[in-house]
């Protein structure tokens, strides 16, 4: 049962009511909406802040990479794809440049070698997830593939997205639309449609360290001449405040399916449920195919960002620095702050979106706190 809260906008199951009092006054000038299923139970809904509620729409940067790995989980359920294939199967202009042997495993975690071309595909390119798909397919790997693994930041949208065409006829935007998406009632965009656009909050620019110079940007590497530098650098900066809003809009009307999606934390903690144990049906996957997409694929220090990584397929696994279940959660966190995971261990699907970026940029460490404690109070209870 939940009871309405007093102190913000939302809903809160008993139990947790106290963690949120405890922390509500963290947020009392940010916007953010934290929310949580357990099992089919909506347990934690909540919008905190000066000027969101729980229906408004953001950006959760690579929180959006949780809808490539569920449509891909969609295929290996209905026996469409097989993980262990070579790319080239499904695609057979892949095979070019030495990578007729990368599998769909490979690519979807983080292990192909193409997560930037040379030259650099343009924000165009990567938009156009079939143009881009083409350059990245003539694309040498930049190390050999399986030898190591680097987070292929946007480009595992593009290629993601065009195995999902080869197979199906539909890039990957428009079958998670017509398979998920719609037919759930997810909260959860690639794409947003302009009739939502009054839903839409722009973020904010990063709020500066508590202590100390304020950040330079996320905490990966930037050497000129190294990798990270190479593949994680950003464009110009916005000219005017006029230009920042219609870049915004046009990011959130493209929803590049690794980083531009537009949801609420509703909706991404829906996306988790609906996937595990169903919310208006059945389990869009079973835990047979859970288990394949959770599995770890890879561990160690990511060749792109510099640090700490471990995923299956698509999916982030907690590590040190991203703790934010038990050995078998699965999800994704986003530059800006945002995470969305689900917990088998606790049933606990969660979602979390803040307005303004965290110093140093990453997964918001409020976020991981708020997640651990829901972790100790479902197994506790």
């Amino acid at each position: 049962m939940t009871v309405p809260t007093t102190s913000f906008d939302g809903y809160v199951a008993a139990p947790f009511r106290p963690l949120i009092d405890g922390v509500a006054e963290e947020f009392r000038d940010d916007d953010v909406q934290i929310a949580a299923y357990v099992d089919t139970e909506l347990v934690l809904d909540v919008a905190m802040g000066p000027e969101i509620t729980r229906e408004s729409l953001l950006v959760p940067y690579s929180v959006s990479k949780n809808t490539i790995a569920v449509s891909i989980g969609l295929l290996l359920e209905r026996g469409r794809i097989d993980l262990d294939a070579p790319v080239a199967r499904y695609w057979p202009e892949f095979a070019a440049a030495g990578k007729a042997a990368i599998t769909v495993r490979q690519v979807l975690s983080h292990q192909a070698g193409l997560p930037q071309a040379v030259p650099r595909l343009t924000y165009d390119e990567l938009a156009d997830t079939v143009r881009g798909a083409e350059l990245l397919a003539a694309q040498r790997p930049l190390w050999h593939p399986g030898s190591a693994f680097g987070y292929h930041a946007v480009t595992i949208g593009v290629l993601g997205s065009e195995i999902v065409r080869r197979i199906t006829g539909r890039t990957l935007a428009e079958f998670y639309e017509q398979e998920i998406r719609g037919p759930r009632g997810l909260d959860f965009y690639l794409g947003l449609p302009e009739e939502l656009e009054p839903r839409a909050l722009d973020l904010l620019p990063m709020r500066p360290a508590i202590s100390g110079p304020p950040a330079a940007g996320p905490p990966f590497p930037r050497t000129p001449g190294q990798l990270g530098g190479y593949v994680m650098a950003g464009g110009a900066a916005p000219a005017s405040e006029d230009e920042r809003r219609r870049q915004a809009r046009r990011d959130r009307a493209v929803g590049m399916p690794a980083a531009g999606a537009s949801a609420s934390a509703r909706g991404i903690a829906a996306l988790f449920a609906e996937s595990t144990v169903g919310l208006t049906g059945a389990p869009l996957l079973s835990a047979g195919t859970i288990a394949q997409l959770a599995q770890p694929q890879v561990a160690g220090i990511d060749e792109v960002i510099g640090i700490e990584r471990r995923y299956g397929i698509v999916f982030q696994k907690p590590v040190p620095g991203l703790h934010f279940g038990g050995f078998r959660a699965f999800g994704h966190d986003g530059m800006g702050g945002a995470l969305g995971f689900h917990d088998p261990d606790t049933g606990i699907s969660f979602g979390y979106i803040v307005r303004r970026m965290p110093s140093p940029g990453g997964c918001d460490a409020r976020a991981l706190r708020i997640a651990q404690a829901m972790r100790s109070i479902v197994l506790h209870a």
